[in-house]
């Protein structure tokens, strides 16, 4: 075995300048699909899928199973198929980030907005009536604004819980809410198909949202009031209207510093990493830190 290891590597051609030049794209393509692929239902199906092409081709090469590593060869070209279309609901969304712009900048109107927000969901809570309002970043929503009525109204705390009022058409639907417009409302938001544990169809539908894009997804309970927080297909439950507001105000209030053209062209193509991780790590820390149970 050790005869085949060394036999192996010495196949390896030594690598010169444009060698290294590969790697390290690679490296930056490997890093960047995993914070794209992080967080998502797919990331563990990738995990599976890598794991067993890297285990099956390692085993041929060490078994010198040539049978098998030949039908390896041959099946490449499905494989690529196969990855595309597994994944492609994360491909599409890594895609769409890449020419994602701000939606949010701190100003007086984008807090007004969230206030407005913030006031319709406490309302909410406190009679017990159940909503779903989706607020969309960067990765746009326009699907499944067709789902529901297109409405292209100013934000309002008193429109929203109309919008929700039990005997309204519209209330066992989503709402869309894009910049300081209702785009939509009666939005079907499609259903997420991992184990959330006991919930009910808005909160299954607000994670099935956030795992196709990046938007922030609230949740009313109906039958308690409570309220959560769905984001790239995990839920925070049991936000006090403080906690969200701070969650909210972090990831959608964006500052307006001026900057140089190269550094807009960073922020819009988010190559930075450390603001590629900002947002993914500040609600790692809420999610690690959850709310005590009332």
């Amino acid at each position: 075995m050790n005869r085949a290891w060394t036999d192996y590597f010495q196949q390896i051609p030594n690598p010169g300048v444009g060698g290294l030049l590969e790697i390290l794209v690679l490296s930056v393509m490997f890093y960047y699909a995993i914070l794209f692929f992080r967080g998502t239902r797919g990331a563990q199906v990738l995990l599976g899928f890598v794991t067993a092409v890297v285990a099956m081709l390692v085993v041929t090469r060490i078994f010198n199973l040539d049978t098998l590593n030949w039908l390896l060869q041959q099946m490449s070209v499905y494989l690529v198929v196969a990855f595309l279309v597994i994944f492609q609901p994360e491909i599409r969304r890594a895609l769409a980030e890449l020419g994602k712009q701000h939606v949010f900048a701190t100003t007086e109107r984008e807090r007004g907005v969230l206030d407005e927000i913030l006031q319709a969901v406490s309302r909410l809570a406190a009679d017990k009536m159940g909503a779903l309002i989706a607020i969309e970043r960067e990765i746009g929503t326009r699907a499944v604004q067709e789902t529901g009525v297109r409405l292209d109204a100013a934000v309002s705390a008193e429109l929203l819980a109309t919008i929700f009022y039990p005997r309204t058409e519209l209330h066992d639907g989503g709402v869309i809410i894009a910049g300081d417009r209702i785009r939509a409302a009666g939005c079907v938001y499609p259903l997420s198909s991992r184990d959330i544990g006991k919930t009910g169809t808005r909160h299954r539908a607000a994670v099935g949202l956030s795992e196709e894009s990046d938007a922030l997804v609230i949740v009313v309970s109906e039958e308690t009031g409570a309220i959560s927080l769905a984001y790239r297909g995990r839920l925070i439950r049991g936000l006090e209207e403080e906690r969200l507001r701070r969650i909210l105000s972090s990831v959608l209030l964006r500052s307006a510093k001026t900057q140089s053209r190269w550094q807009r062209f960073r922020r819009n193509l988010d190559l930075s990493a450390e603001g590629l991780a900002r947002t993914d790590d500040m609600m790692e820390r809420e999610f690690e830190n959850p709310p005590p149970n009332p």
